[in-house]
């Protein structure tokens, strides 16, 4: 039985691991791609784009599904769409004549496919395991997606150092690995209670925002700017250590590491520690976004290697300390009613931010570079002062900080 539930973490942990490498792992290849296939820098940005507009656009409706079929019904048919995505992209770079058309619509089908993953099997483990085990899984759930995050970048390079376009046809197998775990170890149980019908879950996706729109804006618009950022500024270092710095290959990779691992430390290091206190949530956001505003601004002024790394990790820290925080706000401050709607849209949210962040971030680079980073600095700032402003946070207890609730001022 331990060994059974053992391999059935394992299944469950793989799966976040596909989603956070589907676009990840691309961005040390990008400058071979676009060499290669002779397209612009905006045209390269699209692979990302696609992906992550199309997994937020149907992240709502798979989420739907699987509460009313099961998880593993959505789980492994999107496993197996993302591995044909993978080898439809592949294959169109190595003999399509509109090879770059056909890796979009490739990208487009694995988009759609990283949908049914982590975000469902973040819900299989609330249905698997529960108290304190339950908490205990989702931090490995939290830990495999971080995982993903650090290493993609330098499996990618590793990759790249065979054919750029060998990245694509990684993910099929990765995609078996997941498919074989998640077929034989994961055993879902008989009874389900039915979900509401489709029109009511579609009011009710309206109906939060009716009534927790001014606060909910807020966490979403703090972890799509984490996000956002992120990936934009990985787009910008991949680039500029390829055409400035001229550094390529496994070394390429390793340094694009850097900042997701300080990142990954962070978040490991705040879920640790902010528990249920959701003033010191709001703390921690406050910093963040103050460190975010400083490291963006002072990258303008920056330009050697190491210093703009150093600065750079300011970033990452705040990043870190923010999407913890901005996670236990959304599940915990909505009733249970409503937190599937809340937590599949804030998916979304995140995935739109991974989409725009490498497009806008390629017009930026060509507009001006110091312009680019105190554009981010500045929306950074603002979305600080708007969590500072509408998300408040008042102790039931004055005996006991820990025990609080949220005051949300509607203005």
């Amino acid at each position: 039985m331990a060994k059974n539930k053992g391999l059935s973490v394992i299944a469950v942990g793989s799966i976040p691991l596909i989603m956070t490498l589907g676009n990840s792992m691309l961005i040390p290849i990008f400058p071979a791609m676009k060499s290669s296939l002779k397209i612009s820098q905006m045209q390269v940005s699209l692979t990302i784009t696609v992906f992550s507009i199309a997994a937020a656009i149907f992240i709502p409706i798979f989420g739907y599904l699987s509460d009313r079929f099961s998880r593993k019904v959505v789980i492994l048919p999107s496993l197996i769409l993302y591995g044909i995505g993978g080898l439809l992209a592949g294959f169109a770079a190595t003999s399509f004549s509109q090879a770059f058309t056909w890796i979009i619509v490739g990208r487009t089908l694995q988009g759609i496919g990283a949908a049914g993953t982590a975000p469902i099997a973040m819900a299989l483990i609330g249905d698997l395991f529960k108290g304190s085990e339950q908490s205990k899984i989702l931090g490995i759930f939290e830990a495999s997606n971080g995982l993903g995050k650090v290493l993609s970048p330098i499996l990618g390079s590793l990759l790249g150092l065979i054919v750029w376009y060998s990245v694509f046809f990684a993910f099929p197998i990765i995609c078996l690995i997941s498919i074989l775990l998640t077929w034989f170890f994961i055993k879902e149980k008989a009874s389900r209670e039915a979900p509401p019908p489709f029109r009511k879950y579609v009011r009710g996706l309206f109906s939060v925002f009716k009534h927790e729109g001014r606060w909910l804006f807020t966490t979403y618009l703090a972890g799509f700017t984490c996000l956002f950022t992120l990936f934009g500024i990985l787009f910008f270092l991949s680039d500029t250590l390829e055409e400035k710095h001229k550094i390529d290959g496994v070394v390429k990779g390793l340094i694009l590491a850097i900042p997701l691992l300080v990142m990954v430390t962070t978040n490991y290091l705040t879920g640790s520690r902010i528990g249920k206190n959701l003033e010191k949530m709001k703390k921690f956001m406050l910093i963040g976004f103050a460190l975010m505003t400083i490291s963006f601004g002072l990258l303008a002024l920056f330009e050697k290697l190491i210093l703009f790394l150093s600065v750079l990790a300011l970033s990452s820290v705040g990043a870190g300390l923010i999407l913890p925080c901005v996670n236990s706000f959304i599940t915990g401050a909505v009733g249970k009613e409503r937190r599937g709607f809340v937590s599949s849209l804030y998916g979304s949210v995140r995935f739109i931010g991974v989409a725009i962040g490498p497009p806008i971030f390629a017009r930026l680079m060509d507009w001006s570079r110091s312009g680019m980073f105190l554009t981010i600095a500045a929306l950074c700032l603002i979305v600080g002062l708007l969590t500072l402003i509408l998300i408040h946070v008042k102790g039931l207890d004055g005996k006991n900080p820990k025990k609080t609730t949220i005051r949300y001022k509607y203005i």
